[in-house]
């Protein structure tokens, strides 16, 4: 590889020097006439560009951390070692401050790690190092290799095509979340629905990671699809591995299935899944999410009191404008006829007037009628109204129970109440004909 620069230097050496033999055996070098003597930046500047290859970029690098040092800048920097039969070798890295935040766990001295990056040279150390721009264990490689063959399949089925991406709906009634039960995400969605627009919230609770973990995501997705209006498929953050069951087909083919628009919000920003990729649509975090999939309620309120008052405004400089041309047109033509007909026409001025005063009168009437029953409708779908009466909710497998014979002894329930929900099991089934 590096045969072009080695022989390009020597060719260079050979045009300006001559090697006069000496007594001794010694040599001794003499110049041409005109010589160009090369500068240190000159050859740093050849190495570096001899180096800047397609074989020396975008690699991958397994070997031994050694001499591990993490920088008060945030910048990793370490050895890549190598020992075995056929000799030693080793190479500088380094992880900069951004690409290192990603790395999760951190090296440590001895660990077998896969580095990617590429080949640099530092001119001013005159030192050839290895730039990385992610790193995992070597263990955590077959995992790689995995997704990587996991996303050429679920490609191929479609399952990351634009054209089959759903509608994000812009008023939903009810909002269903998959994720964990006890983690601080849901609490996150919850507090930016409760500031935003109150509505129905359905949980889907499920395990997020885990051996077992894709199995519960795929089964919470089915559980709760077709019952809201818009789910949230969310995460905290985590490695790789940790991450690792959103990208499991189970849950790609679960999403892409799911007849109700998902929004991803899994891990962190820089963290993307196959789960993200298969999503009607990505967010950066939970609490983004919920911003995307409900309206401020206060902004409609405000864009609907601005339409009111520039539709009133329209119509009244109409009027107005009207009644102008009409007395200009009087102050212009003489005559008693012509005064009747003015008179005649500020008459039905004055009627179109008045009817176009009641139109306006009932559109607002109207549009305060829908206000206030679209205002009825969401309260009415609230669940959790009757509850500050001292009602309760009960529910079984994520579904409402409306009847007794929903219930057998020993189904397990969930009992809601208003300020919070409670674990039950049925002892006993009693219908009204049995009191």
């Amino acid at each position: 590889m590096l045969d072009t620069p080695v022989r390009s230097i020597h060719s260079f050496f050979s045009s300006r020097y001559k090697y006069i033999p000496m007594p001794g055996g010694e040599q001794a070098v003499l110049v041409t006439d005109d010589p160009e003597i090369i500068t240190v930046q000159h050859l740093t500047r050849i190495i570096r560009e001899e180096l800047d290859t397609p074989l020396l970029r975008d690699i991958s690098v397994r070997g031994e951390v050694t001499n591990y040092r993490l920088h008060s800048s945030g910048h990793m920097y370490f050895t890549l070692s190598e020992k075995n039969s056929s000799g030693d070798a080793a190479i500088d890295c380094v992880i900069w401050r951004r690409a290192a935040l990603r790395v999760s766990p951190p090296p440590e001295n001895g660990m077998d790690v896969i580095v990617h990056g590429y080949v640099d040279f530092y001119p001013p150390h005159g030192r050839t190092r290895f730039i990385g721009e992610s790193l995992i264990h070597a263990g955590a490689g077959e995992k790689y290799i995995i997704l990587e063959r996991w996303k050429r399949e679920l490609s191929a089925e479609g399952c990351f095509a634009p054209e089959t991406k759903k509608p994000i709906p812009q008023y939903p009634v009810r909002v269903g979340v998959v994720t964990s039960p006890t983690g601080a995400v849901l609490q996150d969605i919850r507090n930016v629905l409760s500031r935003r627009f109150p509505l129905d919230l359905i949980i889907s609770p499920t395990q997020v990671q885990g051996e077992y973990a894709h199995m519960d995501i795929a089964e919470a997705i089915r559980r709760i699809d077709g019952h809201v209006d818009v789910i949230i498929l969310a995460r905290g953050g985590g490695s790789f591995e940790d991450l690792f069951p959103f990208n499991h087909p189970d849950v790609i083919r679960a999403i892409v299935a799911c007849r109700t628009p998902i929004v991803s919000a899994i891990g962190h920003e820089v963290d993307v899944t196959l789960a993200d990729l298969a999503s009607d649509l990505r967010a950066p975090t939970p609490s983004a999410a919920a911003e995307l999939v409900v309206c401020d309620r206060v902004t409609l309120l405000r864009e609907h009191a601005e339409r009111k008052a520039t539709m009133q405004n329209l119509i009244l400089d109409r009027l107005e404008k009207y009644s102008r041309d009409l007395e200009e047109i009087r102050l212009r033509i003489q005559g008693r006829r012509i005064e009747r007909r003015i008179s005649d026409m500020k008459q039905a001025t004055d009627d179109l007037r008045e009817r176009l005063q009641k139109a306006i009168s009932r559109r607002l009437i109207q549009e305060k009628s829908d206000l206030a029953r679209y205002t009825a409708e969401i309260r009415s779908a609230d669940l959790r109204a009757p509850l500050s009466k001292g009602y309760a909710l009960l529910l079984a497998d994520g579904e409402m129970i409306r009847s007794v014979d929903a219930c057998t002894k020993g189904d397990p329930v969930t009992i809601y109440l208003i300020d919070g929900e409670m674990e039950a099991t049925i002892t006993e089934v009693r219908h009204d004909r049995d009191l």
